[in-house]
Parts: C-alpha cells; structure tokens; sequence
C-alpha cells in the first residue's frame, strides 16, 4: 500500500505532534515553482484552525520524478512559466495521481500554454474539462456557488477551474485567471483585500478536503 493512504489515517490526531505536511512540487523547465512561498504555510494554518486538521504549516518541496510525492496527499504547482516533465517525471506524477494523489495546480499568470503541454504528457489520454459550478469541488467546507472566486485580475477575465477526471474521480484542479494562491499569501505580500484573501482560503480549504475525502 503506498505511503499516501497510510499518511491520511494521521490527518486529525490532533493531540499529536503533526505528522502530515502540504507539498510543493518541484519542476523542470525554468519557471519559477517556488513562487508564493508564504501561501502554503497560510493554508495548512487556515485548515488547521477552521477544519480541526493537524498539518504541519512548514510544507514539503518534492520534485516530480521522487518517490516522495507518495508522502505529500495533496500536491500544489505554482509559477508563471515553462513547466517540462521528462518520461520519467511524468509516469511517476501519473502512478501517484491514479494511486489516490491530487494535485492543484496553480497558474500564476504565463503559466497556461506550459502547463497544458506537460500535463497532456502525464495523461495523453485525458483532456482538461472545465467543471460546472455544480461540482462537489465548489460545494466542500465552503460554498462557491459562481465557482472559483477572483483574486487578481491578470486579463480582466473570469476565473475558471479546470480538472482532469480519472475513472469518474477529480483527480488534479487547475486553476486559471484566478490566482488563488496569491490570495493564501501573507496580507503584506500582495495587499489583498481580506475578504479576497478569506475567500481564497476557503476555496484553498475545499480542495484539501476533497483531496483527503474527510
């Protein structure tokens, strides 16, 4: 049995010391991964205090090719640029997506033509679909009923959440035009408005709850 599914029986021993982290997933290819390097933190500590989970907030870096993916549940992919998968990148981000992983990818503006490419060589197979509004996705702890809320306005256009599906599960969620996990940073970074940030919190709660299914 992978690590992955042994590792979510710890997410609410709350009266231990936390024993699960969020991972940042590590590329190839230029772009910068490790942009938002507050956002992580800000999330784990947001799901910690409204959902009674016990994560670590000092999230885990992994790069795509490692084994260790299998120890991080929910895996999140941020940046602005050029996103390269090599074979063996790719089968082993699939293995972890098909073995119960998730994965929420992020694009920070610049990262849409990258990023399509890349994930159409983990799942050739598989197109991006636009979910409904309708979706269980928007419908978790929190409840989106106009879908994934704007943070910044990078072109002026509405946010869309995208997903591959796997034998009828959501497997990765993509969100574009959106910039949620600029919203989880801390308030100085980017000096949202708090109501932005809260709604990018929730949201960022949602895709944690679905990942793990509690």
């Amino acid at each position: 049995m992978p690590i992955l599914f042994i590792l979510v029986l710890s997410l609410f021993a709350v009266n231990e010391p936390p024993t699960l982290k969020l991972g940042l997933l590590k590329y190839n290819g230029g772009g910068d991964w490790y942009s938002n390097p507050t956002a992580l933190p800000n999330l784990a500590q947001f799901c910690n205090k409204n959902m009674g989970t016990n994560f670590d907030p000092n999230y885990g870096t992994v790069e795509v090719g490692s084994l260790d993916i299998f120890n991080y549940p929910f895996l999140h992919l941020t940046g602005h640029g050029n996103v390269v998968f090599s074979d063996r990148e790719a089968a082993n981000l699939r293995q972890y997506l098909t073995g119960g992983g998730f994965l929420h990818i992020d694009d920070n503006y610049g990262m849409d033509p990258y990023i399509r490419p890349a994930m159409k060589k983990v799942f050739p197979e598989l197109e991006l679909v636009e979910l409904p509004f309708e979706h269980e996705i928007y419908k978790q702890k929190y409840n989106f009923t106009n879908g994934l809320p704007k943070i910044h306005a990078h072109d002026g256009k509405a946010p869309r959440g995208y997903g591959l599906i796997w034998k009828g599960r959501l497997i990765c969620f993509y969100s574009v035009e959106c910039d949620l996990g600029d919203g989880w940073e801390n308030q100085e970074v980017h000096n949202d408005p708090p109501e932005n940030r809260l709604k990018a919190l929730q949201m960022g709660a949602n895709l944690v709850k679905y990942a793990f299914q509690f």
